[in-house]
């Protein structure tokens, strides 16, 4: 391979949607053990660790889920999503209360693990399955899409969210009839499917 084709070959690797979602994991991870063992630290990470769980979560529901679901990944995409709106309601939590407060922990704690479950199964089935089913131009494509989405949402909290993002979560995770409901209406259908 000369050296010009390597440097495509990088290219492609840096926007593969796969390597995107897992390089934002290990970032998570790495924000977690500190948010976990430097307690001090909490007031300045919690935000960026927010703002990024929720710019990650809401680019995947939007580009990622949907054509992975195109590809026949329906199922672990209907687990994931619902997996989602579990850790959107315990971010919500976190991010509303006092990094310095006696309960913070555990609030922190039951998020991160949430997540670190999520992760792990979402690197065992769904990104795998995505690699299998998807050609690497397809990948690389959501990877751009993902990118820009993500980059859209940073800054935000769980609390943004619109009807729309809340119907295209509905969407994934299969339920039917988001689009007649109230976005009370639909939040509290996703809060149901968030805990089956």
């Amino acid at each position: 391979m000369n050296v010009r084709n390597l440097a495509g070959y990088i290219r492609l690797m840096d926007t593969n949607v796969v390597d995107l979602i897992m390089k934002d994991h290990r970032e998570l991870e790495r924000l977690f053990e500190q948010l976990q063992s430097q307690p001090d630290k909490r007031p300045g990470l919690t935000p960026v660790m927010i703002t990024l769980l929720t710019a990650h979560s809401r680019a995947e529901e939007a580009c990622v889920y949907p054509a992975a679901a195109d590809a026949g990944i329906a199922e672990d995409v209907e687990h994931s999503q619902k997996e989602h709106l579990e850790a959107d309601q315990l971010a919500a939590e976190v991010a509303q209360a006092d990094p310095t407060s006696p309960g913070f922990e555990e609030k922190l704690n039951k998020l991160i693990e949430a997540v670190t479950h999520h992760v792990g199964e979402e690197e065992s089935t769904l990104l795998p399955e995505m690699r299998e089913k998807m050609a690497a131009s397809q990948l690389d494509e959501l990877g751009r899409a993902f990118l820009k989405s993500r980059r859209e949402h940073l800054g935000e909290e769980p609390a943004d969210i619109t009807k729309a993002e809340m119907e295209q979560q509905a969407a994934n995770a299969d339920i039917s009839g988001a689009s007649g409901m109230s976005k009370s209406e639909l939040k509290e259908e996703l809060e149901a499917a968030a805990e089956e």
